[in-house]
């Protein structure tokens, strides 16, 4: 979307569908089959560690049929309570993970050769020391939730029962780039509105552009620069902070899950190496900033093995949703004294 504004305003929400419903210059972008999806997903949500109330909300606004608070309580409780325990007998699981340098072979040269040319790996990881190496599922640290196992599903039908090194590879750094559907419209004026049902499309920010970027659209005047305002949807490369001797899975968990089921317990993975929280507000996810302490020094934290435990999840079928985002802008135009 091309605008010229001074004001920027980004608005970005989830509406519930209760029925049925980076540009990439290399290669085509696979689009995210979704028409077999029933009209209600199963999801997997983390209990015991997230608050009561947080847990309650969520099963209240997206439980097709929400049991009973009480009975919601009760789990929860129980849950905190073994969440405790493993504070004892666990404590220091996710201290000093392994990270395995990739190394080449015959085998892995021509993928790793394929995905070191993504422009997306070139641009996207250039903040702080990275490198791709195998890593240990079980010792990932983890700060989402919730799983989408309706989604999980579709992962685990493309893979087959028995994914091959190069699919391994090729689900946890990804190359072409799927794409899930995306509607978006003008609905008024300066106000643009993006919907799609992932939850991973997202404000990528503005961008200055000259009149020489724009192609195929004719000009509405004598362009002196053009203000991009991105939507679109992350890189999609499974991704691990390492910070503090610790290893936060940064992006990919419905993957990370799909595998560890499959009885994958190594991947390959794009290690991004921190060595001040300063940088660790640059590269982590908000949710991993807003709470540092827990998961860089609690001495057992939420980790990905966790989903896996069922003294510490819930699997409830939960209304499927849309993800909106709606971008506006403001121009303002006016006369200022000359100097």
């Amino acid at each position: 979307m091309i605008a010229s504004p001074q004001t920027i305003e980004v608005e970005s929400d989830s509406r519930l569908e209760r029925a049925e419903p980076k540009r990439v210059p290399v290669r085509e972008r696979k689009r995210i089959n979704q028409a077999n999806r029933e009209a209600a997903d199963e999801n997997l949500y983390l209990i015991g560690r997230p608050t009561l109330k947080r847990y309650l909300r969520f099963v209240r606004d997206h439980a097709v049929k929400p049991p009973h608070e009480g009975t919601l309580t009760d789990e929860w409780q129980a849950a905190h309570d073994f969440a405790r325990t493993l504070e004892k007998e666990e404590a220091g699981a996710a201290d000093n993970p392994p990270i395995t340098k990739l190394e080449l072979n015959s085998r892995n040269e021509p993928l790793l050769r394929e995905f070191l040319k993504d422009p997306l790996v070139r641009n996207g990881f250039n903040t702080v020391p990275t490198e791709v190496a195998y890593i240990e599922l079980d010792r990932l640290v983890v700060y989402q939730h919730h799983i989408d196992l309706s989604y999980v599903r579709l992962l685990e039908r493309e893979l087959g029962r028995s994914p091959s090194e190069e699919q391994i590879f090729r689900t946890s750094l990804l190359h072409d780039h799927p794409q899930p559907p995306v509607k978006w419209s003008r609905v008024h004026g300066n106000k643009f509105v993006f919907m799609s049902p992932s939850n991973d499309m997202r404000f990528l920010g503005s961008m200055k552009l000259q009149a020489d970027n724009i192609q195929d659209y004719p000009p509405p005047g004598n362009l002196a620069g053009v203000v991009g305002l991105a939507v679109g949807f992350g890189s999609n490369f499974m991704n691990a902070i390492y910070a503090e001797r610790r290893l936060i899975l940064n992006n990919g968990s419905h993957r990370a899950y799909a595998l560890r089921k499959m009885g994958v317990t190594h991947v390959p993975c794009i290690v991004q190496h921190v060595s001040s929280r300063e940088k660790l507000d640059v590269v982590a996810a908000s949710k991993v900033v807003d709470n540092l302490d827990y998961y860089l020094k609690h001495p057992r934290p939420s980790m990905l093995k966790d989903y896996f435990n069922p003294k510490l999840h819930k699997v409830m079928r939960v209304h499927r949703q849309l993800r909106q985002i709606t971008v506006k802008f403001e121009v303002d135009q006016e006369y200022v004294p000359a100097l």
